[in-house]
C-alpha cells in the first residue's frame, strides 16, 4: 500500500512537492484554508508559477484531491506543513500559520504518524512550538506514539535545473528514530536525503544558506554604490574575479531583494539571537543596505535624467519587470514596489511592462501597464530594467530608449548605464 501523505499549505513549497510525491507512487491530500486555492486546484488550475493547468490536471488524473475538510489528516501515515511564515510590521516572525496547522493537526492526530514541519523558522520551533501544540492537543508524545521531524523547503522558483527531486532534502528529527522516519518517506520523492543531527540543526541549515545570500548580495550592493562613483565597472570586476577557480562565487548587484528567502529568512535568525541578549550585526547590517537600493536606484534615476535636462518631476519612467526574480510571477517583497513608491512621490509619472503580471498596485493604486514594449520605451524618458525576462531581452529593442538603466548588468550600449 502506498503511502498516504497530506500536505498542509499549497502554495509555492506545498504544490511542488505534491506534484513529486504523487508521480513517485504516493497517495496525496492537499489541505488549505483558502477556498480559492482548493476550488481552483480541483478545477484544474495552477496558482504558482512552477506548475501549469496541465500538471495539476495530470495530478488530479493520478488521484490527487485538495480539501478543507481536515478529516483527511486522520488517515495519513505522514503529515507535511508548508505554510507561510511571514514577518509581523515589526520584523518579528509571525508563526501564526504554523500555530494554526499544528493545532488542526492535533486534533486528528493518530498514533504513528509521521508530522514533518517544512516552513522556514527559527532553530527550536519544531520542539518547543509545534510539538507541544501536537501532544498537548492529542495526547499522543513525540518520539513515542508519533514522529516528529523538520525538513527545510529548497524550492527556487522558475529555476529550469534544479528542482524539488533532483535537490538534496535535509532531515532533523526530534529523535534519531523519527529522523529515519523522515528519511524513508522523503526518500521515495527525492534523489539525496541528508539527514543532519536533530530539527533544531535542521532548522539553523535554512537559515544559514539564506544568511549567507543575503550578506554577500548586500556586500556587493555596497560595493556597487562606491564603485560607481570611483568610477569602477563593478561587473566587470566580479567577472575578472570569476575566473579564480577556488575561494571565490559571484553575486551580483541589483535593485533590492524580494522573495520570502533574503528579504524575510535571515530575520528568523536575528531574532532567535537577541532572545540570547545579542545582536545578529551582520543580518542586520545587510537589511539595511539592501533596504536602502530603492532608494540608491531613484537617486541614480534622478541623476541620469537630470544628465539629459530632465527633471524628476513630470518625467515618464517605465519600469521593466516588477517582480523579485526573473522569469516568474511571484512579486513578494520585490523591490520594484518601494522604488515605485519613491519615484511617485518624487512627481514622475510611472508606468510598467511585466509579461508575467497582469496588474501591479502601489499604495493601492494600480500603476499604468503597457501592452507594447518597444512603443513604451520610445515614449519613456527613461527605462529601467529591474527584472531580465527573457521576454523582454528577446523582444526588446534598447536603442528606441531615450535612456536606460540596467540594475541587472544585461545590457550594453550607448544608451545604458548600469546600476
Amino acid at each position: 500500500m502506498s503511502t498516504r501523505l497530506v500536505i498542509v499549505g499549497l502554495g509555492y513549497v506545498g504544490l511542488p512537492l505534491a506534484q513529486e510525491a504523487i508521480a513517485s507512487g504516493l497517495h496525496v491530500t492537499g489541505f488549505d484554508v483558502s477556498d480559492r486555492t482548493i476550488d481552483g486546484l480541483n478545477a484544474g488550475r495552477s496558482h504558482v508559477d512552477d506548475l501549469s493547468a496541465d500538471d495539476i490536471n495530470v495530478m488530479l488524473a493520478a488521484g490527487f484531491t485538495a480539501t478543507k475538510d481536515p478529516a483527511c489528516l486522520a488517515e495519513a501515515d505522514a503529515i507535511v506543513i508548508c505554510v507561510p511564515t511571514p514577518l509581523r510590521d515589526d520584523t518579528t516572525p509571525d508563526l501564526g500559520a504554523v500555530e494554526a496547522s499544528s493545532a488542526t493537526i492535533a486534533s486528528q492526530l493518530t498514533a504513528g504518524t509521521l508530522v514533518v514541519l517544512e516552513s522556514t523558522t527559527y532553530p527550536g520551533t519544531t520542539d518547543d512550538i509545534v510539538r507541544p501544540i501536537l501532544e498537548d492537543g492529542s495526547g499522543l508524545a513525540a518520539g513515542v506514539d508519533f514522529s516528529l521531524a523538520y525538513s527545510p523547503e529548497r524550492i527556487d522558483p522558475g529555476n529550469p535545473t534544479f528542482g524539488l527531486r533532483n535537490t538534496p532534502k535535509v532531515v532533523g528529527g526530534f529523535t534519531p528514530a523519527c529522523t529515519e522516519r523522515a528519511v524513508e518517506l522523503y526518500s521515495q520523492v527525492v534523489d539525496t536525503v541528508v539527514p543532519t543531527a536533530g530539527t533544531r540543526e535542521a532548522e539553523m541549515a535554512k537559515l544559514l544558506e539564506n544568511t549567507y545570500r543575503h550578506v554577500n548580495i548586500a556586500l556587493v550592493n555596497e560595493m556597487a554604490i562606491f564603485s560607481h562613483d570611483l568610477g569602477i565597472d563593478l561587473w566587470a570586476a566580479i567577472d575578472a574575479a570569476s575566473t579564480k577557480p577556488f575561494g571565490f562565487q559571484a553575486f551580483y548587484p541589483g535593485p533590492g531583494v524580494g522573495g520570502h528567502c533574503i528579504p524575510i529568512d535571515p530575520n528568523y535568525l536575528s531574532y532567535a539571537v537577541r532572545s540570547l541578549g545579542y545582536q545578529f550585526r551582520f543580518v542586520e547590517l545587510a537589511q539595511e543596505v539592501s533596504g536602502r537600493m530603492p532608494a540608491y536606484v531613484a537617486a541614480r534615476i534622478q541623476q541620469l535624467l537630470n544628465d539629459h535636462l530632465k527633471p524628476v518631476n513630470g518625467s515618464k519612467v517605465l519600469l521593466l519587470g516588477v517582480t523579485y526574480k526573473a522569469d516568474i510571477s511571484d512579486e513578494r517583497e520585490t523591490p520594484a514596489r518601494p522604488l515605485a513608491r519613491r519615484l511617485v512621490a518624487m512627481g514622475a509619472e510611472v508606468s510598467f511592462y511585466d509579461p508575467h503580471v497582469e496588474r501591479f498596485e502601489v499604495d493601492g493604486v494600480d500603476l499604468t501597464q503597457h501592452d507594447d514594449l518597444n512603443a513604451a520605451m520610445a515614449g519613456a524618458d527613461i527605462t529601467i530594467l529591474l527584472q531580465p525576462h527573457t521576454q523582454i531581452l528577446e523582444a526588446a529593442d534598447f536603442s528606441v530608449a531615450s535612456a536606460v538603466l540596467d540594475t541587472r548588468g544585461k545590457l550594453e550600449a550607448p544608451n545604458v548605464q548600469r546600476l
